[in-house]
């Protein structure tokens, strides 16, 4: 007996060491391919990278899985004690499996058996880092035992507290939501410090299933998950029972987040910081990067830049009429639900979807688009309102802005119509009709000695259109390029008061013949380079262009960035070439500063997902300004090192005239400023575009207007009557809370009074007579000297208008020809 006892556990011994052998080499195999688990200590998951106007607000997101890296130390204790209870209790004791927890897992899934139910899990958080960082997700034998082993690995080499940082940072919440701090931002638009008992355990219900606990489609359940967690957190002395109880009884209380832009009217300046930084560092770095990016919008200017755009862009399109609702929709059995899936304008908040109820010659009766549950399901409520007729009284015009037979709201609109409207009053039942302009417009406003952009607006609405006409439309500047032309002059020896003569010019190349107009037809015989530019005569700066020769003017325009490579043929001195609103904003900002080029940015700072400091616009040297302590030095000097590409005497002689612009020339009762102004209308063939640029001191800002498919705007529609009061309308905005400044005037200027025609000295009593800048060594001319007189008679009020020009056509004198 004892022999068979002996044999048998010999037996045993052998085939236990057998055993013992089979799973070493099984387990030898398995960590042979196990993936490295010491790159943990690398991590860096995708981040979202936030973009922040100038005053820190934020304005935009961008990112693949929606995560903000938060070290445990800035995870509050509540925090982890619910997904400690929700996942893993005995966390902080065992080594990396939970043996008592995987027998008490099996034993529940033995008597579960057969009977349909989920098996129970029983995987630590550990384990749950290896998987979701180090293998797949597959359900296999051979997966579970390398989770396993990789967990005591992981347990011998890092801190319990980085491996729960890790796995708060990576996990999937559902809406694109990642790592705890993402999914509070998401679902509860709070930082995670600011959650409360209830919202942190429905946050910990979540990781086991998203879709499972919908807080809208599957509420009930979600309800039931939370509460769960609320009991194993009170069950493990997390939180008081009293306070247990009391977060059982709220709401799930979840407010999703909305996505894209952030600060309202923003989204232009958002998507050009976007394609940006894509064109920079590549999609990658945006989506994945963690980037924090400052930009230099200035969010008051933005709406500012936003209304005065959007105001005059109504005002033109409704004296051209109505052009039709935007849909029909049956009004039976629920008009409510098919109005609730039209898409409205996320960015004009006050512009309301409605439909037509009833219509009758005393106002027309709508209903309000519905808003929609947070689970996509139309709410209850149906509201409605009325349009007066005399509040729609626009609209009796037609799409040709010809008076309609229709005298009343009958004959405009019909009961299943979907329109625009818009409250008179707030929570009021009346409004007005609206409709979605077809003209579109952009406006970019600058700081012209750093080039820092302030605000872009880039058409009407986003929503409506997401195309840039501010930095991606490429338009005719008109003669609002013309100040480059009369630039190079004045650098070549020219003066504001030469004399060109404005009269009929025709030139003849390849066959072809050219002859120039000005803007209404006409001419007025010999003009001075400022009434050229003041009252923009096109005949003038043909004629001035010609004179210099196009391949100078080339090179000013490429020069101030205007274009990148100008054709130099005469036309293009009128404008007849492709630009954009920015680049002639930083182009102006050269005359504004001083001359100084300047690097236009919408970006002033991008740190990495460290707060290392990757990008910096400011690149001028401080002298100075790094010193530990102050010792009686003398102040800090900023290097200015930006490279001067015009004359300053220059830049503030085409300032002076384009002051003359502003008060007695195109724009002339356009802009009303408390402050010294200067800017130029343009407006190109046919009245397709309307432009207007302009400066103070301290801040240079152009708006430009058109159809996306160029088409004549109508005529008078000129850029001193479209685009220079959306400039005025701004600038009162943005300049309201700054004090008046001047001009800066270059030391040894010479101010000189000369008369406005013929550019020679004025004498004493003289009528139309003006102070002019001249450069040292230069003045008025002592006889009237005409650029392109040749074969032309002055008419006789310029004769007239000068003794000295009288006299020297009379006597015969040199100098007129």
């Amino acid at each position: 007996m004892i022999r068979l006892i002996g044999y048998l556990f010999g037996l045993a011994s052998v085939l236990a060491l057998g055993l013992a052998v089979v799973v070493a080499v099984y387990l030898n195999g398995m960590t042979k391919d196990l993936p490295n688990y010491e790159v943990l200590a690398s991590y860096a998951p995708p981040v979202t990278t936030r973009i922040h106007a100038g005053n820190g607000a934020l304005m935009a997101e961008y990112a693949r899985e929606r995560r903000l890296f938060l070290p445990i130390q800035a995870i509050p204790d509540r925090v982890k004690a619910a997904f400690l209870s929700a996942e893993d209790k005995n966390f902080y004791n065992h080594p990396g499996v939970d043996i008592y927890g995987l027998g008490r897992a099996i034993l529940v899934n033995l008597q579960n058996f057969g009977s349909g139910r989920r098996p129970v899990g029983a995987s630590t958080i550990t384990q749950q880092v290896a998987k979701n960082f180090l293998l797949s997700a597959d359900q296999t034998m051979d997966r579970k035992i390398k989770e396993a082993i990789l967990s005591f690995r992981i347990e011998q080499t890092y801190s319990k507290d980085k491996i729960l940082e890790l796995y708060l940072n990576e996990i999937f919440f559902g809406m694109n939501a990642y790592g705890i701090a993402g999914a509070a931002l998401t679902y509860f638009d709070k930082s995670v410090t600011e959650l409360t008992v209830a919202e942190t355990a429905y946050l910990a219900a979540l990781p086991k299933g998203p879709n499972n606990y919908h807080p809208f489609r599957r509420e009930a359940a979600a309800l039931e998950r939370r509460n769960w967690v609320i009991d194993r957190m009170v069950e493990n002395g997390f939180v008081t029972k009293e306070e247990g109880e009391s977060a059982k009884q709220q709401p799930l209380g979840v407010k999703i987040r909305r996505t894209g832009s952030y600060l309202f009217a923003s989204d232009y300046f958002s998507e050009e910081v976007r394609r940006q930084i894509i064109e920079k560092y590549g999609d990658k770095a945006l989506y994945e990067g963690g980037l924090s990016v400052r930009t230099s919008l200035d969010p008051d200017m933005q709406i500012a830049a936003r209304k005065a755009l959007q105001s005059t862009l109504l005002t033109y399109d409704q004296r051209r009429g109505f052009r039709g609702p935007i849909k029909q929709i049956p009004l039976t059995p629920d008009w409510g639900v098919p109005l609730a899936e039209i898409p409205t304008l996320a960015d004009v908040p006050e512009w309301k979807l409605a439909v037509v109820l009833d219509v009758s010659s005393d106002g027309v009766d709508i209903g309000l688009q519905p808003s929609k549950e947070g689970g996509g399901k139309v709410a209850a409520e149906r509201t409605r309102g009325r349009i007066e007729p005399d509040n729609m009284e626009w609209a009796y015009r037609s799409a040709t802005g010809d008076r309609k037979s229709a005298k009343s709201p009958q004959g405009v609109l019909s009961p299943g119509d979907v329109v625009y409207v818009e409250a008179l009053e707030p929570n009021g039942n009346s409004y007005r009709l609206r409709q979605l302009p077809k003209v579109q417009g952009g406006l970019v406003a600058m700081d012209p000695h750093t080039g820092r952009v302030l605000a872009i607006t880039g058409g009407f609405s986003y929503s409506q259109s997401e195309f840039n006409r501010a930095t991606q439309a490429m338009r005719q500047p008109g003669s609002s390029f013309k100040p480059f032309v009369y630039a190079a002059a004045l650098d070549t020896g020219y003066t504001p008061a030469s004399v060109i003569l404005d009269a009929p010019i025709e030139f003849v190349s390849g066959g072809q013949v050219w002859r120039p107009q000005n803007y209404g037809g006409g001419s007025a015989g010999p003009q001075t380079l400022r009434m050229g530019i003041e009252k923009s005569r096109n005949l003038m700066t043909v004629r001035l262009a010609n004179d210099m020769g196009m391949n100078l003017v080339a090179e000013y325009a490429e020069r101030f960035g205007v274009y990148d490579k100008m054709n130099p043929v005469l036309a293009m001195s009128l404008g007849s070439g492709e630009t954009t609103v920015l680049r002639m904003v930083s182009a102006y900002a050269v005359f504004a500063n001083g001359g100084k080029q300047i690097k236009p940015t919408l970006i002033d700072r991008i740190q990495d997902r460290h707060g290392k400091t990757i990008f910096r616009h400011e690149d001028r040297i401080c002298e100075g300004c790094n010193a530990e302590e102050f010792n009686g030095q003398e102040e800090p000097t900023v290097v200015d090192n930006r490279e001067q590409v015009l004359d300053p005497m220059t830049a503030y002689q085409i300032t002076s005239m384009m002051e003359g612009v502003v008060t007695r020339g195109t724009a002339a009762g356009k802009i009303k400023l408390d402050r010294p102004v200067a800017g130029k209308t343009g407006t190109s063939n046919d009245e397709k575009d309307a432009w207007f640029v302009g400066y103070t001191p301290d801040l240079v800002a152009g708006v430009y207007i058109g159809f996306d498919n160029p088409a004549p705007l109508g005529r008078g529609s000129t850029g001193g009557a479209l685009a220079a009061p959306i400039f005025n309308d701004f600038m009162k905005v943005a300049t309201a809370n700054t004090p008046p400044g001047k001009f800066f005037v270059p030391a040894g200027m010479s101010f000189i009074p000369v008369n406005r025609t013929t550019g020679m000295f004025a004498l004493e009593g003289e009528p139309d007579t003006i102070i002019e800048a001249f450069k040292p060594g230069t003045g008025p001319a002592d006889s009237l000297s005409v650029i392109g007189m040749d074969g032309y008679a002055p008419p006789e009020e310029i004769l007239k208008a000068s003794p000295q020009a009288n006299q020297a056509v009379t006597s015969g004198a040199g100098g007129l020809f």
